[in-house]
């Protein structure tokens, strides 16, 4: 004799929800939880880097950027002296910048007590050091000028500072041949 299979015929099928409350939660939860996903989500997006790609592409300051030329050119105002600039003249225009702040520590203009010690090193040693730099100041201090200029700026630096230096003349003109 076989039998034949038992049917679940017993009525309902049984699922998870089987009271009133948790209907109202599942309900709840299936509008609830998908309106916090996507308000997340948009906050997520509008609160991005907005210097991605197209957002400012055309702003004034990014074409100035992509069109920025290779190279540039330097104008420089050519000054009726037709010499050699004198020390007050290259201390003015370069050396003033970190020697009147005392910036990087270099020696204050005029500061006997900080200029003693690399006066007492000697002139040659200090124009090395002027002329292809020193610690934090940068060759000629970052000028553009002749070693002569950058003697006599040294020179007017040092005398300050209580040293007796010479300013260097400039060397006499080459004679011109007949």
């Amino acid at each position: 004799m076989s039998q034949a299979p038992q049917s679940q015929e017993s009525g309902h099928h049984q699922g998870p929800i089987s009271t009133p409350q948790q209907l109202i939660a599942a309900v709840l939860a299936a509008f609830i939880i998908p309106v916090v996903i996507i308000v997340l989500l948009v906050n997520y997006v509008s609160s991005g880097n907005s210097s991605a790609a197209g957002s400012e592409a055309l702003s004034a300051q990014a074409v100035s950027q992509r069109i920025m030329p290779v190279g540039t050119v330097e104008i420089k105002v050519a000054s009726a002296n037709t010499g050699p600039r004198s020390g007050e003249e290259v201390y003015k225009a370069q050396c003033t910048n970190c020697h009147a702040a005392g910036m990087l520590n270099a020696p204050k203009f005029g500061d006997a007590g900080a200029w003693g010690p690399r006066i007492a090193k000697g002139e040659a040693l200090l124009l090395e050091h002027a002329l292809k730099g020193f610690n934090a100041m940068p060759a000629q201090g970052g000028g553009d000028f002749s070693d002569l200029e950058v003697h006599r700026g040294l020179a007017y630096m040092a005398n300050a500072g209580g040293a007796k230096f010479t300013e260097p003349a400039a060397p006499a003109a080459a004679a011109s041949a007949p």
